[in-house]
C-alpha cells in the first residue's frame, strides 16, 4: 500500500531535522505550498517532487513511491539505553535465562517460531541454518562492519564475573582473544511473514526487536510466553543478534532488507562514568527520538558485509547470532555444531517435515557450514524418514489415509481416537458446555534400529514434538512399537473443538513447550479441573496403546504368544518365604514384564514399589524357576542387573534404590547355563531380598 505523500514528507522532514521553511527555500517553492503538502491538502506535480527530493537529498524514485530511502551501513550506529535514574539495575535479560544456552534449544524455539509465521498455507516454511567461522581478514572485515570499536568498551565494562551474564560475556571475550576466531549462526526462514509493523507501535518488528515477554501471537497456535526469541540471544556469547527481514507487507513503502540489531548486556558503567541499563540497538539515529535508533533499509552490499544476505526475495527473516556457542558443552567445533543442529532439527520436527501424496510438508529444514567464505559442510537437508523411520511412516500413512484398525503386519499403522475433555475458560457463562476434542493416536511396529522403542510422542499445531515418553506397564511379549498422538490442528481438521483444544494445550505448556501439564497460565485461564483433564488425556493415550497391544499384537515367528508368556511370569515379593504376607514396610514387585530371547533366556523389566524411607534400600534381586511340578530352583543373572530409574548398581553388584523414591525400575537377563529346564516350561519368580552390605550402610 502506497503511503500518502504528506505522511512520507513529514517523516523525511523529521529524520532530516529540516523545517518546512528550510525545505521551501531549498526546493524553491513557497512555504504555503510545503504546508499544504504536509497537511495532505495537495500533492506536488512530478517536477516539484523532483525538487523536493533533491532538497531532501533522497532519490526521486523514493519520493515518487513514498518509500523510506536506503541507508548506508556507515550511517548505522549503536545506541545504549541509559540506566534508570532511580538506581535500579538489571543483571541481564531474564527472558534469556529462561533457556539453556543450547543449540538444541535454539533450533527448537527458532524453528517453531518460523512455523508459527507461515505465510502461504499449503507451502512449506523453509528453515535454513547457516554456520560461519571467521578468522584473520574475514573476521576483521566483519567486526568493522559491526562497529566493534563502539561495542568493545561496553562489552569489557559489562564482563563482571560476579554475575551470570557477566561470566558468559567475559568467557566469550577471552575465547575470542585466545583463538582469534568467531562463530556465527544465521537462522533464515522463507515463506514467513517477516518482521512487519511499525518501528515502535505494536507489530512483529517491535515484539521481536524491542520488547520482552510479548508473544502477541493471534489464534491458538504457537507459544503464549513470548520467550522463544530469547533463545537466539541466549545462544550468543555476547547477547548479540542482528536481523534482516523481507516483509510480507510494506512498511514505509518497502519490503526488502529491513536491518536492525539488539545487544543484551547487564547494567554497566563506561570509562567516562556514564551508567547504562544494558540493552543497546543497532540502527540509524531517529531524529524525533534522539536517544533511539530505527531499523534501516539497507542496500545489498551492507547486508552482504554483515553476512545477512538472503538467498531470495521470499518473505521471512534472517537472524544472525554473533558469537554463537553451545552452552551445554556438547559441541564446540564447526563440524560438531553442524551435526548437533542436524540431529536436533530431525528429533524435534520430523513430523512437520513429513509430506503426504496430496498434502505437502509444513517444513523443510537444512544446515550448512562455512569457514571464511569457503563451504566446509555442504547443505544437509533433514530427512524425517531417516530421523524417525517408524514414526514418520505412521504420520505419512495418516496423511495418505492408509491407516488400519488392527496390526497384522510390520508396516501397518493403527489409527485410534483419544478424547480430550475440554475445560471451560474463566469468564465463559456456566451454561456454555466445554465439549470434547477427538485426538488421533497412531501406533506402528518399531523399525529396525529405531531406538528407543515403546515411546509415545505428543504434538499439536505445527507438529513439533512436544514430549516423548516411554509407555509403562505394557503387556508381556508385545512387539516394540512407536506411537504418535496428534492433537488440535495437528489432526488436520478444523472446527471449534480444534481451536479449543489448541488453546487448552497451549496454556498447559511450560515456557520450554516440552510437556502438557499444570501451569500458572492454565490456572489463570481455565476453571478448576483443567489440569486433571490434560493429565487424563495423556493417560488415556497410554491406556489405548496398552489395550491395543493386549488384543492386537500378533505372535512373533518361532516364539510363544503373549498369553503363554503371561502365564510363565510370576510376580513374587520378598521376603523369600512364599507363605509370608506382604507388608507395607518392605519393597515389593509392582510389575514384571519380559520375553524369552532367541537363546532361551528370560529378558525382564521389573518395577519395584518402595515404602517411604529416608535412607536408601539396598537389595539383591534374585530369580528362580517355579517348575510345573512345583518348587523353586535358583537361576543366575547373566552379568549385572541394569538400573533403569531411581536406582544404581553398587560395586558388589547389588541395587541401591534412591532414598525417598516411591518406585524404581531395573532390567535383567537370566543365564541360560543355569536353567534347570527350558524357560518355556517354567515360571520365573523374582524376589527382592536384602543385600549383605558393608557395615554402617542400611539395607
Amino acid at each position: 500500500m502506497i503511503r500518502d505523500f504528506s505522511e512520507w514528507l513529514n517523516d523525511q522532514l523529521a529524520q532530516k531535522g529540516m523545517t518546512q521553511r528550510e525545505l521551501a527555500e531549498a526546493a524553491d517553492v513557497t512555504p504555503a505550498a510545503v504546508n499544504a503538502w504536509t497537511k495532505g491538502r495537495s500533492v506536488p506535480r512530478l517536477a516539484k517532487i523532483e525538487q523536493v527530493a533533491g532538497a531532501l537529498g533522497v532519490p526521486t524514485i523514493d519520493a515518487v513511491e513514498r518509500r523510506a530511502p536506503q541507508a548506508d551501513r556507515g550511517e548505522a550506529e549503536w545506541v545504549f539505553q541509559p540506566a534508570p535514574t532511580d538506581g535500579s539495575r538489571s543483571g541481564g535479560n531474564a527472558a534469556a535465562f529462561a533457556f539453556t544456552a543450547d543449540l538444541g534449544v535454539l533450533a527448537r524455539e527458532a524453528t517453531q517460531n518460523s512455523l508459527d509465521e507461515q505465510l502461504v498455507p499449503g507451502e512449506p516454511v523453509l528453515a535454513r541454518y547457516v554456520l560461519h567461522e571467521l578468522s584473520g581478514a574475514a573476521l576483521q572485515r566483519f567486526l568493522d562492519s559491526l562497529r566493534w570499536d563502539l561495542l568493545r568498551p561496553h562489552l569489557d565494562a559489562a564482563a563482571d564475573r560476579s554475575q551470570k551474564a557477566g561470566r558468559v560475556l567475559a568467557d566469550g571475550l577471552a575465547e575470542l582473544e585466545r583463538t582469534q576466531r568467531l562463530h556465527l549462526l544465521r537462522v533464515d526462514d522463507y515463506n514467513a511473514n517477516g518482521l512487519t509493523g511499525p518501528e515502535y507501535d505494536d507489530g512483529r518488528f517491535a515484539r521481536v526487536v524491542r520488547r520482552t515477554l510479548d508473544s502477541g501471537k493471534a489464534g491458538a497456535q504457537g507459544g503464549s510466553y513470548g520467550l522463544g526469541k530469547a533463545a537466539l540471544w541466549a545462544a550468543s556469547r555476547f547477547g548479540l543478534v542482528l536481523v534482516n527481514s523481507t516483509l510480507a507487507e510494506q512498511e514505509a513503502g518497502r519490503t526488502e532488507r529491513r536491518l536492525a540489531g539488539r545487544l543484551e548486556l547487564p547494567w554497566h558503567v563506561s570509562d567516562d562514568g556514564a551508567e547504562y541499563a544494558g540493552p543497546a540497538w543497532f540502527g540509524v539515529r531517529d531524529q524525533e527520538r534522539g536517544s533511539s535508533v530505527r531499523s534501516w533499509w539497507a542496500d545489498e552490499a551492507s547486508a552482504r558485509e554483515l553476512l545477512l544476505e538472503r538467498e531470495s526475495g521470499l518473505p521471512g527473516t534472517s537472524f544472525l547470532v554473533v558469537g554463537a556457542y553451545d552452552g551445554s558443552g556438547v559441541s564446540a567445533e564447526l563440524d560438531e555444531m553442524h551435526q548437533r543442529l542436524v540431529k536436533e532439527l530431525g528429533a524435534n520436527f520430523w513430523a512437520a517435515m513429513v509430506a503426504g501424496e496430496e498434502r505437502p510438508a509444513l517444513l523443510r529444514a537444512s544446515v550448512e557450514a562455512w569457514r571464511n567464505g569457503e563451504l566446509v559442510e555442504a547443505r544437509t537437508e533433514i530427512d524425517p524418514h531417516a530421523a524417525a523411520p517408524a514414526k514418520a511412516h505412521a504420520v505419512r500413512a495418516f496423511l495418505d489415509g492408509r491407516t488400519v484398525q488392527r496390526l497384522t503386519a510390520r508396516t501397518d499403522v493403527v489409527e485410534l481416537s483419544v478424547p480430550l475433555e475440554l475445560a471451560r475458560r474463566k469468564g465463559d457463562p456456566p451454561a456454555k458446555g466445554a465439549g470434547a476434542h477427538e485426538a488421533v493416536l497412531l501406533v506402528t511396529p518399531a523399525a529396525d534400529g529405531d531406538e528407543p522403542t515403546d515411546r509415545l510422542t505428543m504434538m499439536r499445531a505445527t507438529r513439533m514434538a512436544v514430549k516423548s515418553k516411554r509407555v509403562s506397564d505394557l503387556p508381556l511379549g508385545h512387539t516394540p512399537f512407536q506411537a504418535v498422538l496428534l492433537a488440535g490442528a495437528a489432526t488436520g481438521r478444523r472446527g471449534q473443538d480444534v481451536t479449543d483444544a489448541e488453546l487448552l494445550l497451549r496454556a498447559s505448556e511450560p515456557p520450554e513447550h516440552d510437556d502438557w501439564t499444570g501451569t500458572d497460565d492454565l490456572t489463570a485461564t481455565y476453571v478448576r479441573g483443567a489440569r486433571r483433564r490434560v493429565l487424563d488425556f495423556k493417560a488415556a493415550a497410554e491406556q489405548a496403546i496398552r489395550d491395543l497391544l493386549r488384543v492386537e499384537i500378533p505372535d512373533k515367528e518361532g516364539e510363544e504368544g503373549p498369553a503363554v508368556l503371561r502365564d510363565l511370569l510370576v510376580i513374587e515379593a520378598s521376603p523369600a518365604s512364599a507363605g509370608r504376607k506382604r507388608t507395607v514396610g518392605f519393597p515389593t514387585v509392582r510389575a514384571l514384564t519380559g520375553e524369552i530371547t532367541g537363546t532361551g533366556a528370560w529378558r525382564i523389566e521389573v518395577t519395584v514399589r518402595l515404602p517411604e524411607r529416608e535412607t536408601p534400600w539396598v537389595l539383591a534381586p534374585s530369580a528362580s524357576f517355579a517348575t510345573r511340578e512345583g518348587g523353586g530352583i535358583p537361576v543366575d543373572w547373566a552379568g549385572f542387573l541394569v538400573p533403569a530409574s531411581n536406582c544404581e548398581l553398587t560395586p558388589e553388584g547389588h541395587l541401591r534404590f534412591e532414598a525417598g523414591a516411591r518406585s524404581a525400575t531395573f532390567r535383567g537377563l537370566t543365564d541360560v547355563r543355569t536353567h534347570p529346564v527350558p524357560a518355556q516350561v517354567a515360571s520365573l519368580v523374582v524376589e527382592l531380598p536384602r543385600a549383605r552390605v558393608a557395615e554402617g550402610v542400611p539395607a
